[in-house]
């Protein structure tokens, strides 16, 4: 065997561990559920377990397995009908609302319909030395797919949220260190910075067009704002004085009676929330989250500050934290849950991700790739607000310091905080 051979196997043996990989964490994260969870749809912005571990599938039989094997055939030809998002370009699809009515097909189906693509991908990595765009579509496959792992956990703690009995998803880990909770600046001088994406590893299509942004002098908190530093917000009335709040916000708050973030509970004086270890007494030194990009505005202004925009938040993180810490509060700890702060970890990646004071549009020179896969961030870049940094959901192989999220400013059931900023 030639070393030619040689290197090619082991690249494909690479892409099959990676996929295994990826595929099994959403299997972990499912494992707790019992069979009646998995089909549970409380609003429109959670999807039952059940169809996220058909969509993903899904994904990988569609742009890959139907595109690239000549003798593939459908697990079940109303499947791409039922698990389909939103790719116009792939036809009809089952409305997202009513996804919590599909009591068929079976979790166990699901889980054949997995066993299946599975084994046909295996078989496809192993079989096919994968051309460029090949490539391209299998990262994006496990990508999107780490996108829906960080959505399920999003929405089975939403699920066992809304439940009377607060269940217990995971036990929580014993904090083994003392939390640094000092306030300090870090300092960023005004001038031109790159922000963007550039170079041959993965990333997704709205991170690239690398360009010039021009930033004043300003400084950036040192860490995310604390529970027991909402708390304050809370209790000084701060949800009730208008002049804290965009009218948008404001409005949000009196239809929907909005009085602290979510999963928030008081109880005869003492505040508690919901975790995804049950409902705690509120720990005032874990970041806040569960918040809306309209509290997270008004909190600011309270403190008579702001938030950063997207290439502030950029400019710092590369600046003071290039490479994720080994502090860093990801998925890749299985805390499931926010973590005080511990000495040296800047939080710029990990527990909760930031809201910035950024509307979600497309960088200069952006261009839409054709078809399906076009679909997947460019045609959302209206009405949503950028988050960075991830959370500890997020695995560290997934986020980088150009990563954009995006969110519709009033959205809350995701894992989502804030730091501060002010000019100097």
């Amino acid at each position: 065997m030639d070393i030619s051979t040689v290197a090619i196997n082991q690249s494909q043996q690479k892409l099959i561990e990676r996929f295994t990989e990826v595929r099994n964490l959403t299997l972990e994260i499912c494992e707790p559920l019992q069979p009646e969870d998995f089909v549970v749809q409380p609003v429109v912005d959670v999807s039952p377990p059940k169809w996220h571990l058909a969509h993903t599938t899904w994904f990988f039989e569609t742009f890959i397995l139907k595109q690239d094997v000549a003798d593939y055939r459908l697990f079940d030809d109303d499947y791409p009908f039922l698990f389909n998002s939103y790719y116009e370009n792939e036809g009809e699809r089952w409305i997202r609302a009513e996804r919590g009515v599909l009591s068929r097909p079976w979790v166990k189906e699901i889980m054949a319909y997995r066993n299946y693509v599975d084994e046909h991908m295996i078989q496809f990595l192993k079989n096919n030395e994968l051309s460029e765009e090949q490539l391209n579509v299998f990262e994006i496959g496990l990508n999107h797919e780490q996108q829906h792992q960080e959505l399920l956990v999003y929405d089975i703690k939403h699920i066992l949220g809304i439940n009377p009995l607060y269940p217990v998803y995971k036990s929580a880990k014993v904090m083994d260190y003392q939390p640094d909770l000092e306030t300090r600046w870090l300092d960023v001088k005004a001038g031109l910075y790159e922000v963007g994406f550039r170079g041959p590893e993965f990333h997704f299509d709205n991170e690239e067009g690398q360009h010039k942004v021009y930033v004043e002098a300003f400084q950036i908190q040192d860490r995310m704002v604390t529970n027991g530093e909402f708390l304050e917000f809370v209790e000084d009335g701060g949800y009730q004085n208008f002049n804290h709040w965009l009218m948008e916000g404001h409005e949000w708050v009196k239809k929907e009676n909005i009085r602290a973030p979510f999963y928030w509970i008081k109880e005869q004086g003492e505040w508690y929330y919901f975790t995804l270890a049950g409902k705690e007494k509120l720990n005032p030194d874990e970041p806040v989250t569960h918040i809306s990009f309209y509290e997270a505005d008004a909190f600011a202004k309270w403190k008579g500050m702001r938030l950063p925009t997207e290439f502030e938040w950029e400019v710092a993180c590369k600046q003071f934290v290039p490479e994720i810490p080994l502090s860093a509060n990801l998925m890749d700890k299985r805390n499931f849950r926010t973590m005080p702060r511990q000495e040296g970890n800047l939080q710029f990646y990990g527990d909760g991700w930031e809201w910035t004071n950024s509307a979600y549009l497309p960088y200069p020179h952006y261009q839409k790739v054709d078809g399906a896969l076009g679909e997947y961030n460019g045609k959302f870049m209206i009405n949503q607000m950028v988050l960075r940094g991830g959370s500890f959901a997020t695995m560290s192989d997934h986020i980088r310091p150009t990563y954009r999220n995006f969110f519709h400013p009033n959205l809350r059931w995701h894992f989502t905080g804030f730091r501060l900023a002010q000019f100097t």
